[in-house]
């Protein structure tokens, strides 16, 4: 679970990852002999079976850095990734951190040229709420409207969703469900863990070669009963 790919200096949130971090991390990743696909990838690969060495790479919020510093990185490390758009904020900003700094967010032709360029275009609903705290009408916008306004922009419909926050409850994920979502992601999701709530592993600037070795055994011990599973991060 990846966010923004920038400097890192004035990160209060911890989410930032510098471009040569990001690089480091993917040429060990390749030397461990894992491929980095997008989830799309990882879930028709786990449905077939063929999921052995292949992680999901995620990069949430869809700021305008993932096609500026990511997408040159995965393509030099013949890797994929889905990236979760905010449609609801094209071309807006980062406005849900109350403490910055303030990140620009994809625009239209930034989201169509990650898509062009063969990463995945999913959903983070439309503005990064809480769907936990969201009435049943905000709820349904947020869901379902986002996977519409995504096609709008795309021309496919997406076939993922990442929760704002991680934060998933039945309710929730029953109105991912009954939207069309063919998975989501959250981050610890308990006892919902499943193809519609993967737990997922954040990766940040700290995480150089020993700590990425200790948390991708410790993901694979924490989620081998999940049906299915794949690594995430």
């Amino acid at each position: 679970m990846y966010h923004s790919v920038a400097d890192p200096t004035d990160d209060p949130y911890e989410i930032t990852v510098s471009p040569d971090r990001l690089d480091a991390q993917l040429r060990w990743m390749r030397r461990q002999g894992l491929r980095g696909v997008s989830m799309r990838q990882l879930t028709e690969a786990c449905a077939r079976g063929r999921q052995h060495n292949l992680v999901g790479l995620t990069f949430d919020d869809g700021y305008r850095d993932f096609v500026d510093h990511a997408l040159p990185l995965l393509r030099r490390h013949a890797c994929t990734a889905t990236v979760f758009a905010l449609p609801g904020r094209i071309a807006g900003e980062n406005a849900w951190d109350p403490l910055g700094p303030r990140k620009p967010l994809l625009d239209a032709d930034g989201i169509r040229h990650a898509a062009a360029e063969g990463m995945e275009v999913a959903s983070h609903g439309l503005t990064h709420t809480d769907l936990t705290a969201a009435d049943d009408a905000t709820l349904r916008r947020e869901v379902a409207g986002s996977r519409v306004a995504l096609a709008d922009v795309t021309g496919e419909e997406p076939a993922g969703f990442c929760y704002p926050y991680g934060h998933v409850d039945e309710r929730v994920l029953l109105a991912v469900r009954d939207a069309g979502y063919r998975y989501a992601c959250a981050i610890a999701p308990g006892p919902l863990a499943g193809p519609l709530a993967l737990p997922r592993v954040h990766i940040g600037q700290g995480d150089t070669a020993w700590r990425l070795r200790l948390k991708l055994r410790t993901n694979r011990l924490r989620h081998r009963a999940l049906a299915g599973s794949a690594v995430t991060a």
